[in-house]
């Protein structure tokens, strides 16, 4: 089976640009970004085990993909004829598409993390996020939240003033799971998010964090639901930052999917 065809039967496109969420016109750095993200949400070291070898399987066409569109020449192939050169280079069988997936993303900074959030909040970039996330999870605000890079419940006032000023300009539908969201379910969110807070100061103590790799201990520190968070926010910072492989770089992985 070809690559267009496993595209088609794992995914249920051969769009090899609609499986990384990039526009036909997109730049190498576009294409990078978005297979970052795509692999985000299919890297084998998150699925549950029944379902590992069906999310390793996908994965490693979501590699093949990428491959494709970062190749110039294969690129040119596909966008002109709609093909792809199963012989080439890109798609050679011997290639170990996880060791390929670390190799393109270095490791990131504490100072990467402060930098990206101090222009991250409050942007057009975040403000898309929040509107994306609302119609993601039909105004579940505990998903949201859960969703949403940057943020604790300090946050949530000032996320739903977001929410609530596009759902009045008609920007995003009113969703009766934000609109009508009880008390109770939004104090068991700040205890929740109060508690988790407390266990992550914890282990920072307790670890001494101070780089790349004390941010990971952190991580695999954390709930799974916080764990994918972090992963996230951590891919994004690579996404932005990681501009050239750097071999021995490894990272994690996670995110968000509609419910």
């Amino acid at each position: 089976m070809g690559l267009l065809q496993e595209c088609a039967a794992a995914f249920g496109s051969a769009d090899l640009y609609a499986l990384l969420g990039v526009p036909r016109e997109a730049s190498p750095r576009q294409l990078r970004r978005g297979y970052h993200r795509a692999s985000l949400r299919l890297h084998p070291d998150r699925a549950e085990p029944r379902h590992r070898e069906e999310a390793t399987r996908r994965f490693q066409i979501l590699g093949k993909a990428y491959a494709v569109l970062s190749d110039a020449e294969q690129r040119a192939l596909y966008d002109e004829q709609g093909t792809v050169d199963e012989e080439g280079e890109a798609l050679r069988g011997e290639r170990d598409w996880l060791e390929y997936w670390r190799l393109l993303f270095k490791k990131i900074t504490t100072k990467d993390i402060e930098d990206f959030e101090e222009n991250y909040k409050n942007s057009e970039e975040e403000l898309a996020d929040i509107k994306a996330a609302y119609v993601d999870f039909e105004g579940d605000m505990d998903r949201i939240m859960d969703s949403l890079l940057c943020v604790d419940y300090t946050d949530e006032p000032r996320i739903r003033e977001v929410i609530e000023k596009a759902i009045e300009s008609g920007e995003v539908p009113s969703y009766k799971a934000f609109v009508k969201e009880s008390k109770q379910k939004k104090m068991a969110r700040k205890r929740r998010a109060e508690r988790e807070a407390k266990e992550a100061e914890k282990t920072k103590e307790e670890l001494g964090l101070g780089d790349e790799d004390d941010l990971k201990a952190l991580i695999q520190s954390r709930n799974q639901d916080r764990k994918k968070q972090m992963d996230d926010f951590l891919a994004q910072m690579e996404a932005k930052y990681g501009n050239s492989a750097k071999k021995g770089g490894k990272k994690t992985a996670g995110k968000r999917g509609k419910k």
